[in-house]
C-alpha cells in the first residue's frame, strides 16, 4: 500500500501538469488534503523514529516531489515577475 500512496502523489502532480497550468496555478498548487495528511503522519513517525523501511522510502519520495514542485514554483514566479 505504501507504493500506492507515493504513486498517488506522483499521479496527482502529473495530472496537474498535464492540464497545462498557468504560472499562477503552479504557484498556487497544493497537494490534496489526503496527501498532506499522509505526509504529516510520516513526518511525525520520523520524528519519533518509528518509520518502517517502506515508510522511509515513501517519505523520501514525498521529499523529492516537494523539492521538484518548489523548484517549479520558483521558475513560475520568475515568469510572473517578468510579465
Amino acid at each position: 500500500m505504501t507504493a500506492a500512496v507515493s504513486g498517488t502523489l506522483l499521479e496527482e502532480i502529473v495530472d496537474f501538469l498535464a492540464a497545462s497550468p498557468s504560472a499562477e496555478e503552479i504557484v498556487a498548487f497544493r497537494p490534496s488534503e489526503t496527501l498532506q495528511g499522509r505526509a504529516s503522519y510520516l513526518l511525525e513517525q520520523n520524528r519519533n523514529q518509528l518509520l518502517s523501511p517502506e515508510e522511509r522510502a515513501e517519505l523520501d519520495e514525498f521529499s523529492r516531489m516537494n523539492q521538484f514542485m518548489s523548484l517549479l514554483k520558483v521558475r513560475a514566479r520568475s515568469r510572473i515577475s517578468k510579465a
